[in-house]
């Protein structure tokens, strides 16, 4: 059994390995290849990537960092809403938000011919959201609460009880704050910032809407538009390290924060409480909490019912809704059989792991967890390159036929990127559930089978359910890897927003893009949730 699941997690990591291989069956052709494209788009490729991850990653810290200060550390009005509304732009895919806030923000306009007539000029009155700052704003507006989530646990868990040491020691309010609250915080920081840089890297939908000339546009480009499977390699290999990279610095920052005390330190006196603001800091905590829920979560969700509601009551085309439930059925059956399978892999897999299935089992788990931080463009290459090099090396095989808009191709995708999230999810509830359960089983007679199935299936009925769930968002979410290997009429939901919004038909995009974000705020009042119960959010 070990075997065998040390197999299919060696199996599921294969994209990430068949990347890098591409390099090892490299001949004259490919470096000739990489040669032309150091002097035509790589610098384009990499420079833009670099600048808009540099500017996401100075957005998200400032205002994710100065949002989980606000809340944890100081009193002010709406401080309790916020802790929660906080975390609502993670429900928004960034490329629902481009589709948003391009239609409220472009010169044709509602909103921008009201202004021109009201203030009678005839230009427009800003530029273009359609460009690489616009993006940047749109990824800070929807990936700071990685930042504000892991700076506020960290703040929470820790700055109490240094805080009331400061303040004995004759520290005033401002020396607390920035010479002991905010450098605590800082291994939180850093880790949210790496893993929006990741999430910014990652992204197609956005890039490909602006234009952008992105290592993810690129790989698709390279794949689907030139036909050259080379170039895909190669470009998907830098982009691959990069993200290696970024995933060394978040786990870095990730060990840094076990070195602070526990939760059972001092008690939580009436001077280790949030300090009060009044009058102009106030407002100012208010409108530094209020923005980026409401630029991020609230306006875009407005606006898309109604382009919504104005597409229900156009006479010519009103809404596809014969179409959409078409769509909406595709999308929940994909999802749906993801989220069982990567739950039961995981849930197979930590219990194999439980029970001593530590060395080669171990070490392919944490090779197939590198799946979640690699783009899915990335992924989607992965696949069809070594599927392409059998089909050449034996031509009678099936074998690009088996992978290539397929369900079994998309599945293998999903698997191979969203399973780490089960598995985290299920070794959490596997953390709380003591060994000693399963020792005083093994004394009472019950084999492994009756062991899994009458205790510790009932234990992590909640983990597992969870597990399931992240899956299933993060797949309906999905849009590069199910772009490329999605079967004959089987869009989704991410890819019909994805369609319509590329064709300017933005209005018929507003009903798949609201569909996504209900179901995207499931898991954000589950966190939500814990959060106000005390747990935590580190997973």
């Amino acid at each position: 059994m070990r075997a065998l699941l040390t197999t299919l997690c060696l199996v599921l990591a294969l994209p990430v390995l068949g990347v890098l291989g591409a390099w090892f069956a490299a001949d004259a052709a490919a470096w000739a290849v990489l040669e032309h494209q150091v002097h035509t788009v790589l610098p384009d490729y990499a420079l833009q990537s670099l600048l808009l991850a540099v500017g996401v990653a100075v957005g998200v810290m400032a205002v994710g960092a100065g949002a989980a200060a606000a809340v944890t550390l100081f009193e002010f009005p709406g401080r309790r809403v916020f802790e929660w509304a906080l975390l609502l732009p993670l429900a928004m895919p960034a490329y629902v938000l481009a589709y948003a806030w391009t239609d409220a923000l472009q010169y044709s306009s509602p909103l921008q011919s009201g202004l021109r007539q009201m203030l009678g000029v005839r230009g427009a009155l800003w530029p273009d959201v359609r460009s690489l700052w616009g993006a940047v704003l749109l990824f800070v507006l929807c990936l700071y609460p990685y930042v504000y989530l892991l700076a506020r646990t960290a703040l929470g868990e820790r700055a109490v009880q240094l805080l009331e040491a400061a303040r004995l020691l004759g520290a005033g309010p401002r020396r607390r704050i920035l010479g002991v609250a905010l450098p605590l915080a800082r291994p939180a920081i850093a880790a949210g910032v790496a893993l929006a840089m990741m999430e910014t890297l990652a992204d197609y939908g956005v890039s490909a809407y602006f234009g952008l000339a992105t290592f993810s546009t690129g790989i698709l480009k390279a794949w689907m538009v030139m036909n050259d499977g080379t170039a895909a390699a190669q470009l998907a290999s830098v982009l691959l390290a990069v993200v290696a990279l970024l995933l060394t610095v978040e786990r870095a920052a990730q060990k840094r924060l076990r070195f602070a005390a526990s939760r059972g330190g001092a008690s939580h006196t009436a001077d280790a409480r949030p300090l009060p603001l009044h009058g102009a800091a106030g407002g100012l905590a208010f409108l530094l909490c209020a923005l980026p829920v409401l630029l991020g979560f609230v306006l875009p969700v407005a606006w898309l019912a109604w382009m919504l509601w104005q597409e229900a009551y156009n006479a010519e085309l009103g809404l596809p809704l014969v179409r959409f439930v078409q769509w909406a059925w595709s999308t929940l059956r994909l999802a749906s059989l993801a989220a069982v399978l990567a739950a039961a892999l995981a849930l197979a897999v930590a219990f194999a792991m439980r029970r001593g299935g530590r060395g080669p089992l171990q070490a392919a788990a944490r090779l197939l967890a590198l799946g979640y931080a690699v783009p899915g463009a990335v992924i989607a290459v992965g696949i069809l390159l070594p599927a392409g090099w059998l089909q050449h090396r034996w031509p009678e095989a099936p074998v690009a036929a088996i992978v290539t808009g397929t369900l079994f191709g998309l599945m293998y995708a999903y698997l191979a990127r969203f399973s780490s999230v089960a598995l985290q999810s299920i070794e959490s509830g596997y953390a709380r559930v003591p060994l000693s359960v399963d020792e005083t089983a093994r004394m009472l007679g019950a084999d492994a089978s009756r062991v899994f199935a009458r205790l510790h299936l009932p234990l992590l009925r909640r983990s597992a359910l969870a597990a399931a769930l992240l899956v299933f968002v993060d797949v309906m979410k999905e849009l590069p890897a199910t772009l490329v290997l999605r079967p004959f009429g089987s869009d989704t939901l991410a890819v019909v927003a994805f369609n319509f919004a590329r064709d300017e038909r933005l209005g018929e995009a507003a009903l798949p893009s609201l569909a996504i974000v209900a179901v995207g705020l499931l898991p954000v009042m589950l966190l939500s949730r814990a959060l106000r119960s005390g747990g935590t959010a580190r997973g």
